[in-house]
């Protein structure tokens, strides 16, 4: 069974206007259940993250200032969102989830976070939208664990994981890949292990064609034993915060290609939302629903 994490803390209210549209954490489960793609079933409410699970991430000195809410002003505005009480207990749930995720993906194939995706979180600061780094967190607990050997992730937001490449650099058991536009955020950019950074306006069959001659090459050098997917929709053309000039179209057979990929190979697989900033909203909420629908069709 697809298990896909979502919190009602998701849901974070913020002034309007603003250019980040939180309103899709909503509108996607409701869309997923209406098109008969997921029931009530398929979603489970993480549990609370325990401080111990954060610490193999991110540096405590970060953490203790980021709960308190005594981050300088530098690292608040570094966030982009006003820092509070609610907004930290979101971040902790997101990241939550993302482990729960991975233990369901090791069980069922597939599992996916309807948020998630916080890949500018460093171990020591914050980046835009991002505090704490899930997929990262969720990373270091399968190894921790023992439940995995090595991990991929592979970073397909139209922004580059810098916090996830700077997390990982030298770490031989994780392998960072991240697609992303060369001269977008960030304008300083981390090395991960594969970057490759594509010019403005970049259509879907030349974005497509890299993806697929090189993904295999990579899995197969690495042999990672999961997959973190990060499935960022900020690649469309439409993205007010993107540069790309992917179809929507194209966004699919981006991520098919990603998850039957993995599931051809055995290769479990979690799946965190990211990015996506379209001027049209029911542009961003179609994108989203692609990916839970394929990960229906392939692992189910």
């Amino acid at each position: 069974m697809l298990k896909i994490a979502f919190d009602q803390s998701y849901i974070y209210p913020l002034q309007i206007g603003h250019r980040f549209p939180m309103e899709k954490y909503e509108l996607i489960p409701e869309q997923l259940l209406r098109r008969n793609i997921c029931s009530e079933r398929n979603f489970f409410k993480p549990t609370q993250i325990s401080k111990h699970d954060i610490m193999y991430t991110h540096d405590e000195r970060y953490y203790e200032n980021l709960v308190n809410l005594s981050l300088g002003k530098l690292e608040q505005r570094m966030i982009g969102f006003p820092l509070t009480d609610s907004l930290i207990q979101r971040e902790h749930t997101i990241a939550q989830g993302t482990i729960q995720n991975s233990l369901y993906a090791l069980k069922y194939g597939i599992s996916m976070n309807i948020a998630g995706g916080t890949h500018h979180a460093y171990r020591s600061k914050p980046g835009a939208f991002c505090m704490l780094n899930d997929q990262a967190i969720a990373a270091n607990y399968l190894i921790t664990n023992k439940l995995a050997k090595k991990v991929m992730i592979i970073d397909l937001d139209v922004h580059q994981g810098d916090g996830t490449a700077s997390i990982f650099e030298n770490n031989p058991y994780v392998f960072t890949i991240s697609f992303h536009g060369e001269k977008n955020y960030p304008f300083r950019k981390q090395k991960s292990d594969f970057d490759l950074g594509f010019e403005d306006n970049t259509l879907d069959d030349a974005y497509l064609k890299v993806l697929t001659n090189t993904i295999p090459k990579l899995v197969d050098s690495f042999e990672p034993d999961f997959i973190f997917y990060l499935a960022g929709v900020d690649v469309l053309k439409n993205d007010k915060l993107g540069r790309l000039g992917m179809s929507i179209e194209g966004c699919k057979k981006r991520d098919r290609f990603i998850m039957g990929f993995c599931h051809k190979n055995s290769l479990p697989v979690q799946v965190s939302m990211g990015g996506g900033y379209s001027i049209y909203l029911k542009e961003i909420i179609d994108a989203h629903t692609n990916t839970f629908e394929l990960a229906q069709e392939f692992f189910f």
